[in-house]
């Protein structure tokens, strides 16, 4: 019989979070105890939050099933390994939807990973190849991980850091959120030594440590990170202003958008809106961008990216061997 009751209620726990229902009979079986140690071990269950339903039967079950909040979650060796390694992906490929969020759950996870299986992860990573990926830069995973658990405890971050020219510098920031715009990850942080805020490209970031110094986050001036990178781009020069008209209301287009662009204005009546925005990225990369929207649109500005995305079509419809444009 099992009397390591934390022990067991991690191994039962383990169980339920298998997507099928458990007779009480086969958990008591596969604990070592009595149907009725089963059953105080499901209220302590519940008591800490997890949603645990009974049905009723001759022999009883019981599954884990959805609540009002997220519990902990309790994972085996290989489920651990296969998380990590995908956030790892995403976070190094700077892929469009894995956000700050997935970096932080990163952080996480990597902070509690045993040895062999970091070594594991590290292994795997290292052996595989990715058929795609985004064109921008790749980054360490280390380092999102490294800037998110800053973010998430108010903690000063230290850095090395690389300009567009190639001039170097070492920079102390109180790091306030990292922006993805899908090809590039930006860090928005206060720079104490220039004592104003700044944006950083994460590709240019090197040797970043967490130095342990807390601090009260500070106000940002425009209220949200993507906007203030948004108008750090401007000020810079590196950018360039589009402004497209896409044959869907606002907020159906504002859903296929990322966050960095910004949210479209309504037209006819919200029949359609128009988007605004300022981008540094290529106008190659934003003609393939707006066209895997898949949503009706009409490039207005700037006229390099009109003529771009004519030449993409034109060379779409070649590939796709139409005979009636002949």
């Amino acid at each position: 019989m099992t009397t390591d009751t934390p022990a067991r209620l991690l191994t039962l726990l383990s169980l339920l979070q298998t997507p099928r229902e458990w007779p009480g009979g086969e958990l008591a079986d596969r604990l070592g105890v009595s149907r009725r140690t089963v059953r105080r071990d499901i209220d302590r269950l519940r008591e800490l939050g997890y949603p645990v339903q009974a049905t009723m039967g001759a022999d009883g079950g019981y599954r884990l099933v959805a609540g009002k909040a997220m519990p902990p979650l309790v994972l085996d060796d290989e489920e651990a390994v296969a998380i990590a390694v995908g956030l790892r992906a995403g976070a190094g490929h700077a892929v469009e939807g894995v956000d700050e969020a997935s970096v932080r759950a990163l952080a996480k996870l990597e902070q509690v990973l045993p040895g062999r299986l970091r070594h594991r992860v590290a292994t795997l990573q290292a052996a595989t190849t990715p058929l795609t990926s985004g064109d921008g830069p790749s980054i360490a995973p280390e380092t999102l991980t490294v800037m998110a658990s800053t973010v998430a405890g108010r903690e000063r971050l230290r850095f090395a850091y690389r300009a567009g020219d190639g001039t170097g510098s070492r920079r102390v920031t109180e790091p306030y959120r990292l922006v993805s715009t899908g090809r590039r990850w930006y860090l928005v942080a206060y720079d104490l030594d220039r004592d104003d805020w700044r944006t950083f490209r994460v590709d240019r970031v090197s040797e970043p440590l967490a130095t342990g110094a807390r601090f009260t986050p500070r106000e940002l001036p425009t209220g949200s990170a993507a906007e203030y990178l948004r108008r750090s781009m401007q000020r810079r020069g590196d950018s360039y202003e589009i402004v497209v008209a896409f044959d869907a209301p606002p907020q159906a287009v504002a859903a296929r958008l990322p966050q960095w662009l910004g949210a479209p204005e309504a037209a006819d009546g919200g029949a359609s809106c128009v988007l605004r925005a300022t981008v540094s990225d290529s106008v190659e990369w934003m003609a393939v961008r707006l066209a895997m929207l898949g949503v009706d649109f009409r490039v207005r500005e700037p006229a390099e990216l009109v003529e771009c995305v004519r030449a993409l079509g034109t060379r779409l419809v070649r590939a796709a061997g139409d005979e009636r444009t002949g």
